[in-house]
């Protein structure tokens, strides 16, 4: 949450893995890794913790203005505390990528707006049809009074007087299958957008599950070349003090010890 406890997504991706150019570092990331199984996903967890505790606390020092509109300097400041801490652990950040950020309740209110702006509509639409249907009510019954008149005049009032009722309630049948109508259109457009929502979460979760495989791969990967390079080194080390020893003059198989502590070859 920033500075004004407004909630929002933080799409971010480090790409991290042991400082091998630096031997100081190299050793803490050896120790490190001493003190866990080989197939364990502390070290993993533990450079997850850091950078989402570290980013938490920044992001919280920080405006929704500040975050949305100095995303160059955001990214680095989030660059620089993170690896502040890896440092400890001899871990070196190799690439950290930030995507589109997401303000979450604007992206909510700008659907809840959509959905407000169409059932205002069709709230609109309504009530004209209402207007309407009342009006052409009031002129049947005015129309049906003045024929109920004319008709019993003329002998024939019962029967005007059944079609007036009928034609009232053939435009208050229309009126109810409008508002019907009305509110099954909202309700379709109002379950297409929440899916619509759900979908996109769905596919950043996704992608950001992805991207951690990637991150592990490219770990290990480099985890594997460290322990190539020192089995190396181990190995070239051992067989230049083998030769040095063959090379050096061999000494004979006793030594002479003289009271001073020295001794002859």
């Amino acid at each position: 949450m920033s500075a004004e406890k407004l909630p929002f997504l933080l799409p971010i991706i480090f790409t991290i893995g042991p400082c091998v150019d630096d031997r100081e570092r190299l050793i803490r990331y050896a120790k490190l890794l001493s003190h866990h199984a080989r197939d364990s996903h502390d070290v993993k967890d533990l450079a997850q913790g850091v950078i989402e505790g570290e980013t938490r606390v920044l992001v919280a020092s920080m405006t929704m203005e500040e975050i949305f509109k100095g995303t160059k300097d955001f990214k680095k400041d989030v660059f620089d505390k993170v690896q502040l801490e890896l440092n400890q652990f001899g871990l070196l950040i190799y690439n950290a990528n930030i995507k589109q950020l997401v303000d979450k309740t604007q992206m909510e209110a700008a659907n809840q707006a959509k959905i407000d702006v169409y059932e205002a509509k069709m709230k609109g639409e309504t009530g004209v049809k209402q207007r309407e249907g009342l009006t052409r009510q009031n002129a049947a019954k005015i129309d049906a009074e003045t024929k109920i008149i004319s008709t019993q005049r003329d002998g024939d009032g019962k029967k005007e007087d059944v079609n007036v009722k009928t034609d009232v309630k053939i435009y208050e049948n229309q009126r109810e299958a409008v508002v019907a109508e009305v509110n099954s259109v909202l309700a379709t457009k109002k379950a297409g957008w929440s899916q619509q929502a759900k979908m996109a979460e769905i596919e950043a979760q996704k992608a950001v599950a992805i991207l951690e495989v990637v991150l592990q791969q490219e770990f290990e990967r480099k985890n594997a070349l460290t322990m190539i390079e020192s089995l190396k080194a181990q190995h070239l080390s051992k067989a230049t003090v083998d030769y040095e020893i063959k090379a050096s003059p061999s000494c004979h198989n006793t030594s002479l010890l003289v009271p001073w502590g020295g001794f002859f070859c």
